[in-house]
């Protein structure tokens, strides 16, 4: 471990949140336990935040203080022989009481004198009884910086101003918000920037990770953007060739349909799954964070009357849009070459979506026995804005989350209205002309040079969506 780290202590009360702050700040979903139950770490254990492939912060996550209005008073005993505070403490941790009675408090204590600072989790829903006046003396007995880490800000049951007045009558004065299930935008760039102004000779380290911390989010931005106009491509590119005698039969037109949809709805599957380990987050966590990413909302079906419904709404369109079948036909007309079919796919599947009209009927009436089925640009859009919501949530999802990905995280702001997805999609459009770009369609696949730019352009159309969501 690099010796130069910051070495910071989390503290606080059983279950306020220790835990769950240090799997946000790291991003490891697996670090320690995060349970409703109290005193749920028992031990003092060390993760190290890393930059540029070097420990810069080294924390010690510590177990909960249970009994600190006892061990005050029985501190009181050592007055005599230790006549400062961190004195006293030390003495304390040389008495058989520290691995008897205190001995929780004691592993506490202890990191605390080996410590550069340390960040008090408070739940902020807690009543201000005494028992933490005598936790917040405790601490302050071992002369090391604290600062105070307001958690669960957002609840209904928050006690945020009275928590304030407490921490302002014991001098802790630099207070930083943080939600650990949901965390605020910023809030941890000011955790260090507000860490800075108690340790002053190591302020410019702790800038260094700061700003390397903002670099990371952008490039998982960068990352999210480009797993997303990966997606769109290779779906734009799907192509099915049907001779019109199986597209004519019913019972075969709906098995080539349902095969369709099911290879779309596994690509989008497997992009979630991979947005969700970009975010730090994984689909099996369940027993230490469960993340039902693919129940409900997530599981969506793009080709259904309801999320075609939804994208009307969204697309401000005040209807449903396409039909429920969400696959058009495009056809190879007599007389004109693929490339000139394809331009036409998005009318003559527009025309067959509706139901065959004049405008349908004529074209059938060109038809020779060829038909190729692909994805209509509206499911496309609404397959997109599925995706930008789940960024959304996985922006703002702490690592201390244990709860759905609600639908509610589905937003309707302006990173999902119409022109923008409109945009996305047809930045993808070159991709219909060619369906040997469809992903894995061989053994040895590899996407070609004109296929790679194309992703990098639909990149860039997506990017501003997810900086905006």
């Amino acid at each position: 471990m690099n010796d130069t780290s910051i070495r910071i202590a989390v503290v606080g009360h059983t279950n306020a949140g220790k835990t769950s702050l240090l799997r946000t700040l790291t991003r490891r979903i697996r670090f320690g336990e995060v349970s409703e139950r109290p005193g749920t770490t028992r031990h003092v254990e060390k993760i190290a935040l890393e930059v540029a492939g070097r420990a810069a912060v080294t924390f010690l996550d510590t177990p909960g203080l249970e009994d600190a209005v006892s061990l005050r008073e029985h501190l009181q005993a050592f007055t005599a022989r230790a006549p400062t505070p961190p004195e006293r403490i030390r003495a304390f941790l040389q008495g058989p009481e520290a691995h008897g009675a205190f001995e929780q408090e004691a592993k506490v204590l202890r990191a605390m004198l080996d410590v550069d600072a340390a960040f008090l989790v408070i739940d902020v829903r807690e009543p201000v009884l005494p028992k933490f006046r005598a936790e917040i003396e405790l601490l302050n007995s071992c002369a090391r910086p604290v600062l105070p880490v307001l958690n669960f800000v957002r609840s209904d049951a928050s006690r945020e101003p009275a928590w304030r007045e407490l921490l302002s009558a014991y001098g802790l004065h630099a207070v930083v918000r943080f939600d650990a299930a949901a965390p605020f935008v910023g809030a941890e760039r000011a955790l260090y920037e507000d860490l800075g102004t108690l340790l002053r000779d190591r302020r410019e380290q702790l800038a260094r990770v700061a700003t390397s911390l903002s670099a990371e989010a952008g490039e998982r931005r960068d990352a999210a953007a480009a797993r997303i106009a990966e997606l769109v491509v290779d779906v734009t590119a799907v192509r099915r060739t049907v001779p019109s005698g199986e597209f004519n039969d019913p019972t075969r037109r709906q098995k080539l349909i349902a095969d369709l949809r099911a290879t779309v709805s596994s690509k989008a599957q497997r992009c979630a799954d991979d947005l969700l380990a970009l975010y730090g987050f994984r689909e099996g966590d369940a027993d230490e964070a469960p993340l039902p990413q693919l129940e409900g909302r997530w599981s969506m079906d793009f080709f259904s009357a309801e999320a075609m419904k939804d994208a009307g709404l969204r697309l401000g369109k005040g209807a449903a849009v396409g039909a429920a079948v969400g696959v058009v036909a495009d056809m190879a007309l007599a007389g004109l070459s693929l490339g000139a079919a394809t331009a036409l796919g998005a009318t003559i599947g527009g025309a067959l979506s509706q139901g065959f009209g004049p405008m349908g009927r004529k074209l059938v009436n060109l038809m020779n026995d060829v038909q190729e089925l692909t994805v209509e640009d509206r499911v496309l859009q609404v397959l997109v804005a599925w995706l930008l919501a789940l960024v959304h949530a996985l922006e703002q999802r702490g690592h201390a989350a244990t709860g759905r990905i609600a639908a509610s995280a589905d937003p309707q702001g302006e990173p999902f209205i119409g022109h923008r997805l409109e945009a996305i999609v047809e930045a993808a459009e070159p991709a219909r002309g060619h369906a040997d770009w469809e992903a894995g369609l061989g053994t040895r696949w590899f996407a070609p040079t004109e296929r790679r730019e194309l992703v990098d352009e639909v990149a860039r159309a997506v990017r501003p969506a997810i900086e905006r969501s």
